[in-house]
């Protein structure tokens, strides 16, 4: 949070310079104020491109295996398993329930397995800790 308040800082600092720079150019007649317009696009031109691809670099596990064995040891079923997907794809009980062809009741109890066997209190904890174990 530091950091990205510093880069912002850094920038509006930047712009006032250029704005100052551009200013005293005008005004002592050294450049035209097309050259002046041009070097300010050209300038944030650069600095979006660099916010963009900073922007796009994510913190991903390089491993992005599922643990089979994490999941047996952990002794969540395949019909758990499955419901645990439908969680993590962000469907309501009702929405797994269609597409799994259960009751939605069958899916709270499953939930509920799923959450005592992660030991957690929530569905997103509960999603959390399933991509720190690496079983989904």
């Amino acid at each position: 949070m530091k950091k990205t308040i510093l880069v912002f800082s850094l920038l509006i600092f930047a712009l006032l310079l250029l704005f100052q720079l551009s200013n005293y150019a005008v005004v002592s007649g050294d450049f035209s104020i097309q050259f002046i317009i041009a070097t300010i696009a050209i300038v944030f031109f650069m600095v979006g491109v660099f916010i963009h691809k900073k922007s796009l670099k994510t913190n991903r596990k390089s491993s992005t295996a599922i643990d089979y064995k994490k999941i047996k040891a952990l002794e969540i079923t395949d019909r758990e398993y499955e419901v645990l997907q439908g969680i993590s794809e962000g469907l309501s009980n009702k929405e797994i329930a269609d597409k799994l062809f259960l009751s939605e009741s069958t899916i709270k109890t499953h939930v509920s397995n799923i959450l005592l066997k992660l030991n957690a209190k929530r569905r997103t904890q509960a999603i959390q800790i399933a991509k720190d174990f690496q079983i989904i």
